[in-house]
């Protein structure tokens, strides 16, 4: 343990915990200006004024000068359906936002990765207030999309907290640091001063499995939210509300055809056409508590603060055991078994700050100051497992390791107008950030990696393997930035913005950014935007140090250890791998902008991102000479596969998203109609070769070789559409919406040229809900989401696992059928 690096920690938490205090006085506030009221549905109101990627205070969703999509909190309500995952309910409104869901895929199970137009889940940046979030602390290593990611945990962000998301697509790393390459998610909190509302809902699946032809009622979710706001007299507000719900697994495993690789005994074969995997949705339960509280002290004084916190228990699926198998403990599991992997993700943040008015040097400045701490800390487990080299003594439940990420924050932000002469008063702001990373690992329980006394079975726990003592890592770095940023009418018609930004890392160096964006009004109703901007995206602690071993396919498409060697570690290095350098990307986009009527808005934006030394992990190295040389020099035997982070390739992505939307009375209420597209492609070049150390032991190629080429460019869609219908009056509302997800690719290399590939097809997918006011209190909804219970195209055998995965994660739609909720609304 390093005391200095603890104590820098330390500290921070006590000014955690005195923010938190502050907390219960009346005196806090949100740190985003005033908004227009928006309106309900996806079109919202045109004066709604945006907080994100300028620091203008008169930009609006129409007139900004790159596009910001903004959703309400109705949207997201109506979008989630019965589940309480933002993270589907942005997938649902947003085109360019992509929320895959994974299963019998470790860590991804429990945490999601989430994208945006096509980029890498840790390629967006998000905030909450427009303050810096913190990312989970798991490393996803055995899924698809977001693979060697640990990414910001969307569904640790209370749906219900949230009063609206402004997403803005464009690089913006000039005005907010490190991964806003693909664009920015600012969440704003609820910070309604009175009322509140208590809302409960459940759902489930109700499905035709043509695998096995059975009807399916699966995957049950209850969730129960409640909110309340206290106005502190007209100087403040204090809004608190809480979450909790519960999730049943789903299985749409089909028959199993018992792999050619077991053994072919009569136990094993006994168990031929049953249903012995499960692949679908995990088991959860979760509960949640947020706060959003403001406070004027004095009248050129604000104080704020907002805090987040949420525990969610997961349970995931690994794949079976066989009865006859090495694997398998008959004094323990005569009939075979299905290991599960469980997670308990624990996640906090608090921010709290004042801001206000100064004279300085003639001029008034408007300023902000702030500090955040962030924490997520995931628990790693396996139950109805074994370690079968103990034999009967084997425990069946293991503990795998813990994962923590903390982050503090503190930022210095000013502003003030200029008189230059032009159309409007120009605005110059600047500003500081420091800020602490952390990411630490700590050893699972010894049973599930010791060597016992049955040496014909693998001495390790099955489903997923435990970090040991030499894996456990303590690391930390400092960030320093600052920005400038200038915005200004030129004229009546130009609007142009500016920015440059400075950043300096303790663990790998500086990288300065800038970004010129600006907007032309050709008529009131029709406008031309674009932007040019550098960004970057530092490495993540967990990239530059982690060391952990999972099970994934090896050759022939049997399971093996693959370990993943930390980039900076002794054994990285004697294979030749390179040191981690940060990303760099340029990013263009132009755009065109149309309000012929209030009713009537469009908006059609084209982009293309360069990202140079794109860091993704190396494909999978294996050879007897590879393994043989690992045992011998570092005294670690059995790995059957390495793979580590890299700087392997640059790509380039080239996109365009559409937007209509129309929104008018009638009938006595208000209709809304949106056509939204997405359309992304990501290309790669200059690929690294496999370094002379890793040639020498057999091993030739790229660093990234199909697999990881396929997670960088097809396993996500290229496009997506989403028409909208919706219509709200005073008692009866209804939403109709349409998706056409696109095609996908899944890709696997099981050596010796065996590299089965398919494609997906796009599908159509409808959801529909209904809701009836009963008073101005009471409302009920009724939903159904993916209705025609359409399915993806179904797996070739080489794909399907033998049979037990006839679905791919890969496929956007889910493989999970037809969804039907209720919905229960009490507002006061």
């Amino acid at each position: 343990m390093n005391p200095p690096r603890m104590s820098v920690f330390s500290r921070l938490s006590l000014i955690s915990a005195a923010v938190a205090s502050t907390l219960a006085a009346p005196a806090l506030a949100q740190t985003v200006t005033p908004q227009a009221p928006a309106a309900t549905g996806t079109a919202q109101a045109v004066d709604t004024v945006v907080v994100t990627g300028t620091r203008s205070r008169d930009r609006t969703s129409l007139n900004t000068p790159v596009p910001v999509d903004v959703l309400s909190a109705e949207d997201l309500r109506n979008a989630a359906g019965s589940n309480g995952e933002l993270g589907s309910a942005l997938s649902a409104l947003l085109p360019s936002f992509n929320f895959q869901r994974q299963s019998n895929s470790g860590g991804a199970d429990h945490v999601r990765s989430a994208q945006l137009r096509g980029m890498s889940p840790d390629q967006v940046l998000v905030l909450i207030n427009g303050k810096r979030r913190h990312t989970a602390a798991v490393v996803n290593l055995e899924s698809k999309v977001g693979k060697g990611t640990n990414p910001v945990d969307f569904n640790a962000i209370p749906v219900s907290a949230i009063k609206r998301v402004e997403v803005l697509r464009d690089g913006a790393g000039a005005q907010y640091g490190s991964d806003a390459v693909a664009g920015v998610i600012n969440i704003i909190l609820d910070d309604a001063r009175t009322g509140g509302e208590i809302e409960a809902s459940y759902g489930a699946f109700r499905t035709k499995f043509d695998p096995t032809g059975k009807t399916i009622t699966d995957g049950q979710n209850t969730q129960l939210r409640g909110k309340l706001g206290w106005a502190l007299g007209d100087a403040g507000f204090v809004r608190a509300g809480a979450e909790i719900g519960a999730a049943n697994p789903t299985n749409r495993a089909g028959r199993d055809e018992i792999p050619f690789f077991e053994n072919q005994t009569p136990p094993n074969l006994a168990l031929q056409g049953q249903r012995n995997y499960r692949a679908g949705e995990p088991k959860v339960d979760n509960a949640a508590l947020w706060l959003n509280s403001a406070y004027d002290w004095a009248p050129d004084l604000k104080v704020y603060g907002f805090s987040t916190l949420t525990r969610r228990e997961t349970e995931g699926a690994a794949f079976f055991r066989y009865p006859d198998s090495s694997a398998n403990v008959p004094a323990v599991y005569p009939n075979g078994y299905l290991p599960r992997t469980t997670g308990t993700s624990t996640d906090f943040a608090l921010t709290g700050g004042a801001k206000g008015a100064s004279t300085l040097s003639g001029g008034e400045w408007l300023w902000d100051a702030s500090f955040g701490y962030g924490r997520n800390s995931f628990d790693y487990g396996l139950t109805n497992s074994a370690n079968p080299s103990l034999g009967a003594a084997t425990p069946r439940s293991f503990n795998l390791g813990n994962f923590t990420f903390e982050q503090a924050t503190l930022n210095l932000d000013a502003s003030r107008e200029l008189n230059l002469g032009l159309a409007k008063p120009a605005l110059f702001a600047t500003g500081i950030e420091l800020r602490r990373d952390g990411f630490s690992t700590s050893a699972g329980d010894a049973a599930a990696y010791a060597t016992g006394p049955v040496t014909s079975s693998p001495a390790q726990s099955q489903g997923a393997l435990a970090l040991q003592p030499g894996d456990a890592i303590d690391v930390r770095r400092s960030v320093y930035g600052v920005f400038a940023d200038l915005s200004a009418d030129v004229s009546r018609e130009l609007f142009v913005q500016g920015a440059l930004r400075a950043d300096r890392y303790s663990d790998f160096g500086s990288a300065v950014t800038g970004k010129l964006a600006a907007r032309y009004a050709f008529t009131p109703a029709v406008a031309l935007r674009g932007a040019v901007s550098s960004n970057f995206r530092a490495p993540s602690l967990a990239q530059e140090n982690f060391s952990f071993t999972v099970t994934d396919f090896g050759t022939g498409g049997a399971l093996a250890s693959i370990r993943t060697l930390p980039a900076n570690g002794r054994i990285a290095r004697a294979l030749g791998a390179p040191e981690l350098k940060a990303e760099k990307s340029d990013n263009w986009s132009l755009g065109l902008t149309a309000n012929p009527s209030r009713a009537l808005r469009a908006s059609l934006d084209v982009y293309e991102i360069r990202v140079k030394d794109r860091i993704t992990l190396s494909e999978r190295f294996s050879s007897t000479q590879l393994t043989n040389f690992i045992a011998t020099n570092f005294g670690v035997a059995g790995v059957q596969g390495v793979n580590f982070f890299t700087n392997a390739v640059d790509t380039k992505t080239r996109g365009a998203d559409l937007v209509i939307t129309w929104t008018d009375r009638i009938a006595g209420g208000q209709a809304r109609v949106s056509a939204a597209s997405s359309y992304a492609k990501t290309e790669l070049s200059n690929f690294k070769p496999v370094p002379a150390q890793l040639a020498a032991l057999g091993v030739s190629g790229n660093l990234v070789g199909l697999e990881e080429q396929n997670t960088l460019t097809t396993a996500a869609p290229l496009t997506k559409h989403v028409l909208t219908a919706g219509w709200t009056g005073a008692q009866w509302g209804g939403t109709l919406r349409a998706t056409r997800h696109g095609k996908a690719t899944r890709v696997f290399d099981f050596g010796g040229g065996f590299t089965p590939t398919q494609q997906y097809d796009a599908k159509w997918q409808f959801d529909l809900e209904g809701e009836y006011r009963i008073n101005k209190q009471f409302s009920v909804a009724l939903g159904a989401v993916n209705i025609g219970d359409t399915y993806p195209t179904r797996s070739i055998a080489d794909i399907s696992y033998f049979g037990n995965f006839p679905y791919d994660v890969v496929s956007p739609i889910g493989f999970n059928g037809a969804y039907y909720y209720a919905r229960v609304r009490y507002a006061f």
